[in-house]
């Protein structure tokens, strides 16, 4: 009988993991969070963070991008692949929601939504693809608008849902390269995209009562599973999806 092959379990010492939308919010805490488990970041956004322990640290680099530019992009992923000889980990995790507003600008902000949310890990995945080392990890973070209607946003919901799908599309194709590409749908988390309904009194309470947690997360809930999703722990797990939400999507009454 063959050994199993032993696994070194939730490690991501020493991987290059690129993370888009790293200078706040979710994407900053991704990004620290792998930094602290031994991981080199490439930080990819509009602007540096402002705050300054991601820069000083020396596994972390920065890279400015508009993603929702295909020439930036470009000029990030050609930047990157000559400073990386090999990329282990892509995260997927910029995002922006731009409510419903009537006329011309409501087309501009679906549009703009959908480059980046949608377009943008797509464009990034297959330019990047070519320098994935086997056994490498493309996680892609959705929202539970990928699942569940929400009103006055239908820009940011279809792009959630396009890139859920996207993920298992893109699982596919690139299992036979042996990268694995998933989902991570974060529910309600206190960033400055909820800002708004976090501080709305009436609007925390309706979250709240959807919650069987009864709380809303913390970007730090999200660094879990994308270091299980970037490490050989999940070796066996493609074109999957993991909810961290409360227990919003499993609560009847």
């Amino acid at each position: 009988m063959s050994k199993a092959k032993k696994v070194n379990i939730f490690s991501v010492k020493d991987k290059i993991v690129i993370i888009t939308g790293s200078s706040q919010g979710n994407g900053f805490a991704i990004a620290k969070g792998f930094i602290e488990n031994g991981s080199y970041v490439c930080g990819i956004d509009i602007k540096k963070p402002k705050d300054s322990s991601l820069i000083k640290s020396n596994r972390f680099n920065f890279f400015e991008c508009d993603l929702s530019d295909d020439i930036s992009i470009l000029d990030v992923v050609k930047k990157i692949k000559k400073k990386y000889k090999k990329i282990d980990v892509l995260v997927n995790n910029a995002g922006i929601s731009l409510p419903l507003r009537t006329g011309l600008k409501q087309f501009d902000d679906w549009d703009t939504t959908h480059r980046v949310n949608l377009r943008a890990p797509f464009f990034l995945s297959s330019n990047l693809i070519s320098a994935f080392k086997r056994g490498g990890s493309i996680i892609n973070i959705t929202s539970l608008g990928s699942l569940l209607g929400f009103p006055d946003n239908p820009s940011y919901i279809s792009s959630k849902g396009g890139l859920k799908m996207l993920t298992k599309s893109l699982a596919v194709d690139f299992g036979k390269r042996g990268v694995r590409v998933n989902n991570i749908l974060p529910g309600y988390i206190k960033t400055s995209m909820t800002k708004g309904s976090y501080l709305n009194g009436e609007l925390k309470q309706e979250r709240d009562n959807r919650m069987i947690m009864n709380r809303w997360g913390n970007s730090s809930d999200l660094v879990g599973p994308c270091i299980f999703l970037a490490s050989d722990s999940s070796s066996y797990i493609t074109g999957s999806d993991i909810i961290v939400d409360g227990g919003w999507t499993a609560k009847g009454l």
